[in-house]
């Protein structure tokens, strides 16, 4: 490459941090992960394909003498599938410089306790593997009762990552509550805007002649840094380089391998690197109003009353997703248990 040329991924990377949204044993040469997420779907993904080097922690998990022991087969399961998630985690720990989030089971996405005895649970395994608790996020769905949970364990200084974010209200009380990671995804919200209508906030930000799931970004990024929450922002379900370029500035943009090669492919001249413009910035957020009941402090029956139809909708069907994968583990345990060796 000629001198004082640099790429389109070089220019992004200077504004946000950039994860490559992949299946870990996907691309680790080329687009080597900084984080990494450990969840039922990578379980699935990582028994269909019996050579990756995370096969033997899924093993492990089903030969473990504690779970063995266990009479009912409920537990037991639960415990075969918190030990795998636990055993992957500590691997991709090893692997990646930055934070490893474990999901927490979508089941209990309306049981506050429930979840943080589960984190507990989780936390107990990791601390067995010397993973120290600030090398790991908890990824908790958005639901009041998701973030209460959330705002409980971070006061004890676990680390969490709410998902499923879809409206306002979401990420205003996730900032509240001090997570420290909160998602949302761009082009989910813009592919249910194409389809439906009825939802208040979608249709203000199309009025305005914006993306929903760009608007979402930015209002949200906007709330955490005029009132100094802690809460980083990561933008997922992003469907082209525009995306990445709308969105630069945030704290992390979870992109597809193919756009990532797309911006390792295109080399920006010095001249046109300043078309990169970071849109998001904590000056930007100083200069933005926003109304009284915008900044209100969250409680259940106001965040209930402001879920639009997009964001009930969307979290829904992201948690049923996720509690389809953990039945299917599950299922896919029960066959394979006990392993020949055990």
């Amino acid at each position: 490459m000629r001198l004082g040329l640099s790429t389109e991924l070089d220019a992004v990377t200077s504004y946000s941090e950039i994860v490559p949204d992949t299946v870990i044993f996907d691309d680790f040469e080329r687009f080597p992960p900084t984080a990494a997420t450990v969840s039922s779907s990578l379980i699935l993904g990582i028994c269909s394909l019996p050579d990756t080097k995370f096969r033997s922690a899924v093993d492990t998990a089903l030969a473990d003498s504690e779970c063995y022991g266990l009479e009912n087969s409920d537990l037991r399961m639960s415990c075969f599938f918190n030990k795998a998630l636990v055993n992957i985690g500590s691997d991709l720990a090893k692997l990646v410089p930055g934070r490893v989030s474990t999901e927490v089971d979508a089941r209990l996405a309306y049981d506050t306790h429930g979840i943080v005895r589960k984190v507990h649970e989780l936390l107990k395994l990791y601390d067995d593997f010397q993973v120290p608790p600030e090398r790991l996020l908890f990824k908790i769905p958005s639901t009041w009762q998701g973030i209460e949970a959330s705002s409980l364990l971070e006061s004890e200084g676990i680390q969490t990552h709410l998902t499923f974010v879809y409206s306002f209200c979401q990420a205003a009380a996730a900032a509240q509550a001090g997570a420290s990671v909160i998602q949302i995804f761009v082009g989910r919200l813009r592919d249910w805007a194409r389809n439906h209508s009825g939802d208040p906030e979608v249709e203000s930000a199309l009025r305005r002649g914006e993306d929903p799931g760009l608007a979402l970004v930015t209002k949200a990024y906007n709330y955490i840094h005029k009132n100094g929450y802690k809460s980083k922002l990561m933008a997922a379900a992003i469907r082209n380089k525009q995306d990445v370029f709308n969105l630069l500035g945030v704290d992390y943009v979870v992109t597809p391998l193919k756009i990532l090669q797309s911006l390792k492919d295109s080399v920006t001249p010095p001249d046109e690197k300043y078309s990169l413009v970071r849109r998001l910035s904590p000056q930007s957020a100083a200069a933005y109003n926003f109304s009284q009941e915008e900044l209100v402090k969250w409680d259940q029956n106001g965040f209930a009353l402001a879920m639009g139809p997009a964001a009930v909708e969307l979290l829904t069907a992201g948690m049923d997703s996720y509690v389809n994968q953990a039945k299917r583990v599950e299922e896919l345990f029960g066959k394979i248990w006990p392993p020949p060796n055990v």
